[in-house]
């Protein structure tokens, strides 16, 4: 529906978002490196990264790899999904638009947390986010990858530190228009809410995961930012 592209919200106590560029450049070489078809994957190794519920619990008899492609699994245990899954991308367009969503709104969480303090924060977000997931969808054998779950996370803390920050977005992928950051990111919540209760059963997306990445950067948040840094900016940014 939009993506955002610009805002104009600058650093105040980093000169560079090391973390957030470290992010966006694993994911890109992760992408590169495990190739692009992932349902039918130029690496048939690449699902094997990925966050399978039934398998995380050890529910199914037969690995994905398995049961899809007929190759068998690397011996690397499940629970390491839960990490490796947010490093991978269906295709140019999943990965473009992660890490676009990242780029915008990124720096200035991790400006608000430190480098570290940010790194643990997105990586525990990814986390929670594929825990959600599995305990929605507890005997699937769909794998689930992408960094979206961490990247809600991302979403949720800069609607809590800068509301009311201008960001330029396309609209429709090609309208420019330039609104404020509490109306894009509460449009981005009430579309994941709306597709957990009301979307289709059989949708490959893990709308559940972006669910539980909000709640947990909107949380962490609390507890992660810096002591000086309040919640709420009143900054209104001009983008």
């Amino acid at each position: 529906m939009f993506v955002p592209v610009h805002d104009i919200n600058p650093l105040k106590r980093l000169p560079f978002q090391w973390a957030t560029v470290s992010l966006i450049a694993v994911n890109v070489l992760g992408f590169l490196v495990l190739g692009t078809e992932y349902f039918a994957p130029a690496n048939r190794y690449a699902p094997e990264f990925a966050l399978v519920p039934a398998e995380f619990l050890g529910r199914s008899e037969l690995p994905s790899m398995t049961v899809f492609w007929g190759y068998e699994p690397l011996p690397m245990p499940e629970v390491v999904t839960a990490l490796t899954y947010m490093f991978v991308h269906v295709g140019f367009f999943h990965l473009a638009g992660n890490m676009t969503f990242l780029w915008v709104f990124g720096d200035n969480v991790e400006d608000a947390m430190g480098h570290w303090r940010f790194l643990l924060f997105y990586l525990l977000c990814g986390v929670v986010a594929a825990m959600v997931h599995v305990a929605s969808a507890p005997d699937s054998i769909v794998p689930t990858i992408g960094a979206s779950g961490a990247v809600s996370g991302v979403i949720a803390a800069y609607l809590m530190l800068h509301p009311n920050v201008k960001v330029w977005v396309l609209v429709l992928y090609r309208i420019p228009l330039r609104i404020t950051a509490a109306w894009i990111i509460g449009f981005y919540i009430a579309v994941q809410i709306y597709n957990v209760f009301f979307g289709a059963e059989e949708s490959m997306i893990a709308w559940g995961a972006h669910l539980g990445g909000l709640a947990t950067g909107a949380v962490l948040v609390l507890f992660m930012r810096r002591p000086n840094v309040p919640l709420f900016d009143k900054t209104i940014g001009k983008a």
